[in-house]
């Protein structure tokens, strides 16, 4: 009876402990549990725009922010994941010491170009292996309103009659590459004749000559029993070693004309050879003329021995040129040198052709395809283009200061004025550039008011047609208009055209002027500017100098 107690003991206190042991889990579990839904809690992203609205093509900035512990691996949103807007650009992440924590932040820029309201969609952001999710948000896109009551709408303008652009025609353009590629080939040509030549210059006369003869061997004249030929072949070569050796014109000689000029050199002296030589030499040119002339058919043994002949007659008279003296060969030297000048002046000649013909296809080639004024400008040069694009200076001058931008700096001048601007304009100062002549011209006039004077600019726009006269200017057109500078100041603009006499032809030149008048800070200001007709980068400068202008700089 005891022990059935003891074990009934023993089993009420182990059922208890096991209920104790599944409790301490539960509440393990629920503990831990919590702590990671504390923890995702935490890691919240927060995300926000930098306005609720834009026009459209405008960009919004997206911003998300994350706090995260410092061993968190964070991956944000990439590529378009904010359809249906566009994402422009994604900046680099902005990171924020936050101990023990890190906030994170990283901006996007985003658009869109059709008018509306879009909801942004909800973005993931990966930290770890778990992730969260952000708000979506609202933007609203609107279309861009043109207020007509500002800005006036206006009709089509017409066409404007323009003069058309001078052309070449093209069949030029092709007769002009025909002809470099004639001339190419006609100097390749040449220079390969002239190095063939200079080759066959290079090879003794003696030395050729029984070439010449050991290729009538081998031709097949003599067996074809084409003797006429045969003979023609074999006489020439006797007569151009004579031309080359001795200076005689031997191909072109007749028969009586060379044995003539023979004996006369071996009579000088200048050839020692036998007189039976000359008087057999005298036979086969005999031979050889009734062989062509008379269709004489002399036989194969004759012409065989009349071979061998001629290879004697080229041995004999090649010892029988005596040695020349200190005094031919110093002519021989100059007149080879005299020879050599005038192929390096010949090939000097060709080649300086040839670079004029690549250059004038070169720019003929430009011409076509940028016009005459782009070659002429950007390849000659344009002193307006210079100017324009030189280092600009920019400056104040005069009381009250003007200040300006210009090519030039403005050197202070003379200043001139008439009786009557005298009386109410005081300590006149003046700033030059150029003259009148130049490709741009400009003048710069400061003159302070004197007390309780009351002035009309229409007073000095009437005076512009004295001003460009005293200059030398006629036939002056002008037109008034109202200017308005950058900084607000209002004034008279006077603009036209004149001639004036170039002093050195006589010739008209023209001129286009603008002159700007002003009455600001109590003082008078007048810029000119006086430029060539037709010069577009003058007129640009022009205008560059006008935009510069800068009256109230007090």
């Amino acid at each position: 009876m005891k022990i059935t107690s003891l074990n009934y003991s023993l089993t009420l206190k182990q059922d208890k402990r096991m209920k104790i042991n599944y409790l301490n889990f539960i509440l393990l579990t629920c503990f831990l549990s919590g702590l990671s839904t504390i923890q995702l809690f935490a890691q919240q992203a927060n995300v926000s725009l930098d306005r609720d609205s834009i026009l459209i093509g405008e960009q919004v900035i997206y911003t998300i922010e994350v706090e995260t512990n410092i061993d968190d691996v964070v991956q944000f949103p990439e590529g378009q994941t904010f359809v249906p807007l566009e994402a422009i650009e994604a900046f680099k992440i902005d990171t924020n010491q936050l101990e023990p924590k890190l906030k994170l932040s990283k901006q996007y820029a985003l658009t869109q170009f059709d008018s509306g309201s879009y909801t942004i969609p909800k973005q993931f952001i990966q930290i770890n292996e778990s992730g969260i999710s952000t708000d979506s948000l609202q933007i609203y896109v609107q279309d861009v309103v043109v207020d007509t009551t500002k800005q006036g709408l206006f009709p089509v303008k017409t066409y404007i009659e323009t003069e058309r652009p001078f052309q070449i025609p093209e069949w030029i353009w092709w007769g002009l590459l025909l002809l470099g590629v004639v001339v190419g080939l006609f100097l390749l040509i040449q220079y390969i004749l002239q190095k063939r030549k200079e080759a066959k210059e290079n090879i003794p006369p003696y030395q050729k000559a029984i070439q010449s003869l050991q290729q009538l061997d081998e031709s097949p004249l003599m067996k074809e029993r084409n003797l006429r030929e045969y003979y023609s072949v074999l006489t020439n070569i006797s007569r151009r070693y004579l031309e080359d050796k001795i200076e005689l014109r031997a191909l072109e000689f007749t028969t009586n004309e060379l044995i003539d000029e023979l004996q006369r050199n071996k009579d000088a002296k200048k050839i020692l050879i036998q007189q039976a030589t000359i008087d057999d030499f005298r036979k086969i040119l005999k031979r050889s003329d009734l062989a062509k002339f008379a269709r004489s058919q002399p036989d194969v043994l004759t012409a065989k021995d009349d071979r061998k002949f001629i290879q004697s007659f080229t041995d004999e008279v090649d010892q029988g040129i005596p040695e020349p003296t200190e005094e031919e060969l110093a002519q021989d030297a100059a007149f080879r040198a005299k020879k050599a000048r005038k192929q390096k002046q010949i090939k000097f000649a060709l080649g300086a052709l040839a670079v004029l013909l690549i250059i004038s296809g070169g720019i003929t080639y430009l011409i076509a395809t940028k016009g005459y004024d782009y070659v002429k400008d950007h390849y000659f040069g344009h002193p307006s283009k210079e100017l324009l694009e030189g280092n600009w200076v920019s400056s104040q001058y005069g009381i009250p200061p003007v200040g300006i931008t210009t090519p030039e700096v403005l050197v202070r001048g003379d200043s001139e004025m008439t009786q009557e601007a005298k009386k109410i304009l005081a300590d006149p100062e003046t700033f030059v550039a150029g003259g009148i002549y130049s490709n741009f011209h400009s003048v710069l006039s400061v003159m302070q008011f004197k007390e309780d004077e009351e002035f009309d600019l229409n007073t000095v726009v009437d005076g512009v047609y004295e001003i460009l006269e005293a200059e030398g200017a006629y036939n002056i057109l002008s037109k008034e208009d109202q200017t308005t500078t950058l900084d607000g100041a209002e004034g008279k603009l006077v603009s036209g055209n004149f001639a004036i006499e170039n002093p050195f032809t006589k010739n008209d030149i023209k001129k286009e002027y603008k002159i700007l008048n002003f009455a600001e800070m109590g003082a008078f200001q007048q810029l000119i500017l006086i430029y060539n007709a037709d010069d577009q980068y003058a007129e640009e400068i022009s205008q560059r100098v006008i935009n510069s202008l800068e009256l109230r700089t007090q």
